[in-house]
């Protein structure tokens, strides 16, 4: 008797409780998943308002809804989907909360602590981690970041979630990352030749190559860059740099890609020295900030709970290629305004010049210098007529590259568009400026203006440092009052006319006006980078013009 009791005691388990055990379970699991694929409601950013960036023939065949609804499939804006992807993953996946890209709208509070007077803002409008915001605006430039850290604060977790968004399967996603070590080869790397080709072919054309999966991926992430062997480096700066691998004369082309490298350290640490020109190639850095511990009941939960985010990415935040492309099509059509461009003008000029490098005022530059292999302080302790303090281009070591400049520009596009507007502010080119600059303007540490109360935390501290100096390059551009009085300006608006029917007399007058200016300038007037690079584009237009009178008088 207690045997058939038993027995029918496990049916009833059997057929009602257990069933019962795992809907429930089920359900939590359900509640949980949902939690954590929760994405912020449309709009994400209220006051933004979306702007059509460039106009189609086809448009006038659509009405507002049908236009609104081609541009994602879903009817919402490819820029706003971005943003929802950025509050997804700062959010529910990674946990940074840090608003370190603070825009204001309107006056802010601000408080000072401790006996060093650490000020901390709160913004008054919308404001952005950067750990989180740069590898999504990076996602829609297509360009190369780099995430620098410490071991276990998320920068191959951020990497991870950005092919995610691109579409990808997390299978996929791991499987291409490519783990920087000592014994990384170029077949590694790249792919190797077929075996049995090797053996039978008669030529290298006979040779066919089984190329890496991830050179076909529009997110490829290297982890640990800095640990692969030297000349792996230089076969991925081909990749790199120019979308293409090649072994045994084959060539692989490689689709437009966001890049994402990792490094413990952007100080040249790791296994091996990283080579100057790929480290050139990183066109934007972005610092792992520290965990918060009052965020550890967080981790608590997503362990008892047996949630990984990356495991829960909303469908609803995933791009295709082809929004993908749309996407980096829109960014690049956000316009920057010229008063804007003419400032960061302005503040690029301060950095290249160099007074004592040359003999001849096209050679004094910081490129002379590096390129003469004497130290730059050795050269620079030689000017001695100008202050210091003043100058801007004296506290840095290095100039900006093209590279660098473009590389800028695009950015701040990016940042712009993610904002959900269509030009560009000068918020906008002060936020990004920093992190695109980062490893391409190296501090001068000799400077006295490190030396100042108050800027020694900047030998440390370079976001800062290279915001600080666009603040003092925008003061001195305001003292100077260059948006109302830029004689350089007012002469290249009238050449960018073009010389098509100008006469001898016009083409000499402008001569006379640039002769004129530099006749003014050069009676005791201190030469500072920007008026180096004013000089120089004075005497371009003086050659143009003089070129002209030497054609008008042949015809």
């Amino acid at each position: 008797m207690m045997i058939s009791l038993t027995f029918e005691a496990g049916k009833l388990i059997e057929t009602i409780l257990i069933p019962a055990i795992l809907h429930k379970l089920l359900l939590e699991w359900t509640k949980l998943s949902q939690q954590y694929q929760h994405i912020s409601q449309s709009p994400t950013n209220p006051r933004a308002v979306k702007t059509k960036v460039s106009f189609d023939v086809a448009d006038l065949y659509l009405g507002p809804v049908a236009s609104a609804q081609e541009e994602t499939g879903s009817g919402v804006a490819l820029d706003e989907k971005l943003r929802q992807a950025y509050f997804w993953i700062v959010n529910q996946a990674i946990i940074s909360p840090h608003y370190d890209i603070e825009y204001n709208d309107g006056p802010s509070q601000s408080y000072v602590f401790g006996d060093l007077k650490s000020r901390l803002n709160l913004p008054s409008a919308q404001s952005y981690s950067s750990f989180v915001l740069l590898p999504i605006l990076n996602f829609a430039a297509r360009r190369r970041c780099l995430l620098v850290g410490g071991p276990g604060r998320g920068k191959t977790a951020s990497a991870t979630l950005m092919g995610l968004i691109a579409g990808y399967s997390l299978k996929d996603v791991r499987r291409a990352i490519q783990h920087g070590q000592p014994q990384m080869t170029i077949a590694d790397l790249l792919g190797n030749p077929l075996p049995a080709d090797l053996v039978a072919a008669q030529n290298m054309d006979d040779i066919r190559i089984s190329w890496r999966k991830w050179l076909s991926m529009r997110v490829k992430i290297i982890d640990e860059y800095n640990r692969i062997p030297t000349r792996t480096q230089s076969a991925l700066l081909t990749v790199l740099s120019d979308n293409y691998a090649e072994i045994l004369d084959h060539i692989y082309e490689c689709p437009e890609s966001a890049w994402y490298l990792t490094a413990n350290d952007d100080a040249g640490g790791g296994t091996y020295h990283v080579i100057e020109a790929l480290k050139d190639r990183i066109d934007v850095v972005v610092k792992a900030l520290h965990f918060n511990n009052r965020f550890l009941g967080e981790l608590l939960n997503r362990i008892e709970e047996g949630v990984r985010p990356e495991e829960v990415v909303p469908k609803q935040i995933i791009f295709t290629e082809e929004e993908h492309d749309r996407l980096h099509k829109e960014m690049l059509a956000v316009s920057v305004p010229p008063p804007l461009l003419r400032r960061l003008e302005f503040f690029a000029s301060q950095f290249e010049f160099c007074e004592p490098a040359g003999e001849q005022l096209e050679y004094k530059t910081k490129d002379t210098v590096k390129l003469s292999g004497i130290e730059m302080y050795a050269v620079a302790a030689q000017d001695t007529g100008k202050d210091k303090l003043k100058d801007i281009g004296a506290q840095s070591q290095s100039g900006l590259s093209v590279r660098a400049l473009l590389t800028s520009l695009i950015f701040i596009k990016a940042m712009t568009y993610f904002r959900g507007e269509s030009i560009v502010t000068l918020d906008d080119i002060r936020q990004i400026l920093p992190f695109v600059l980062h490893d391409k303007l190296q501090p001068n540490l000799d400077n006295p203006f490190f030396e100042v109360a108050g800027n020694e935390v900047f030998r440390v501290d370079r976001i800062s440092w290279i915001r600080r100096i666009f603040d003092l390059s925008c003061a001195e551009y305001d003292r100077l009052n260059l948006d109302s009085d830029d004689p350089v300006a007012a002469i290249a608006q009238i050449f960018e006319r073009g010389l098509v029917g100008v006469s001898e007399a016009e083409a000499r007058a402008q001569i006379l006006k640039i002769e004129h200016l530099l006749a003014d300038w050069s009676n005791g007037r201190k030469l500072y980078g920007h008026l180096f690079d004013d000089i120089l584009k004075l005497k371009y237009l003086h050659q143009r013009y003089t070129n002209y009178l030497a054609w008008l008088k042949w015809k």
